[in-house]
């Protein structure tokens, strides 16, 4: 039986140090913001809470996600398949969501259900879907790239097919309400509590860590590799069906394109917290304040009426510039090694 224990775990000095940095980075962002605002509108960025919490709005269901990717990256590996669980996911659920008797249901014989039914059939097939990623890694020796970006085009391709690329609206109150309001937002703070503790804390957490830190001595020390991989790729896909759940309700809408890009949103959330590409670093309050400055600077861009396709070219550098310190960071440990 191996001793949980035992086994290495990020150093919590060097954590912090990196958390604290971070959310330097973050301070210094709201500032440039802040200053700009006054410069180019005569209004100040942070002091309007309307603008704040759609902000916040916007980045907690990729939030969700990112707590997901990020255990996949402290594991070594990468998920790209988030984003089509996200469609396929937000498709099944709210084609079980229909409104009692409502004329236009997409399916009439499966309207006024509970809600528990669709919540748990997207949450089931996220599941199904990270657990067929985690199998395929772990027991068949694919590089996680190529599996997930197999479940990334299996996954969409599904929700396309659904209902014959049809969007499906019309949900009943109780799944609305899902999405209703701040519900999001704090759905998205119980999810990163919870798996905040389980990193640290669980014999979970700590397998993760060993196994992004050197599979080898992972499997050495006792530890089931590949049980414990498809464990995190079934979180993972699971979180991804719950965001896909709440993007949903809270557009009261499902369409067959709804996640797409949320993948990248949610790896650059977490590497911009201090998540290593290369496994065995990285804690979930580093993604949450990365999700922060990521939600932060698309604000910022749209406060300061900067185009949409400049945002997008800006965000693809800020992601390219978290690898590279990311790298830079891994350097400057092997030398001090």
């Amino acid at each position: 039986m191996t001793d949980a224990t035992a086994l290495p775990t990020p150093r919590r000095r060097g954590a912090s140090v990196a958390e604290l940095n971070i959310l330097l980075v973050l301070v210094a962002i709201c500032a440039v913001f802040e200053i700009l605002g006054w410069i180019t509108q005569g209004q100040s960025f942070l002091m309007n809470w309307q603008r704040l919490s759609i902000m916040i709005l916007q980045v907690s269901v990729v939030g969700i996600i990112a707590i997901g990717v990020t255990q996949v990256i402290i594991s070594g590996g990468i998920d790209l398949s988030s984003g089509s669980i996200v469609g396929a996911t937000a498709m099944i659920a709210m084609s079980l969501a229909q409104a009692s008797g409502y004329e236009r249901a997409v399916y009439p014989a499966l309207t006024g259900l509970p809600v528990i039914i669709p919540v748990a059939v997207g949450l089931l097939a996220g599941l199904i879907a990270g657990t067929i990623n985690g199998v395929l890694i772990a027991y068949t020796k694919i590089p996680p790239f190529i599996a997930t970006l197999g479940m990334m085009v299996t996954a969409r391709g599904f929700a396309k097919w659904y209902t014959k690329g049809q969007p499906i609206s019309f949900p009943s109150d109780a799944y609305a309400w899902i999405g209703k309001g701040m519900h999001p937002v704090m759905i998205f703070l119980i999810v990163a509590a919870i798996f905040y503790v389980v990193l640290k804390y669980t014999r979970y957490g700590k397998f993760t860590y060993a196994i992004g830190a050197n599979p080898q001595a992972a499997r050495v020390s006792g530890i089931n590799v590949e049980k414990q991989l498809v464990k995190i790729y079934a979180v993972a896909g699971l979180l991804s069906a719950l965001a896909g759940i709440v993007v949903s309700s809270r557009g009261l809408t499902a369409q067959a394109g709804m996640g797409t890009m949320y993948e990248l949103d949610a790896i650059a959330m977490a590497v911009i917290g201090g998540v290593s590409l290369t496994g065995g670093r990285g804690t979930i309050l580093g993604t949450c304040i990365g999700m922060v400055i990521f939600g932060v600077i698309i604000s910022g861009f749209t406060f300061l009426r900067l185009d949409a396709y400049y945002q997008e070219m800006i965000k693809g550098v800020i992601i390219v510039a978290a690898v590279v310190a990311d790298v830079y960071r891994q350097k400057k440990r092997s030398k001090k090694a």
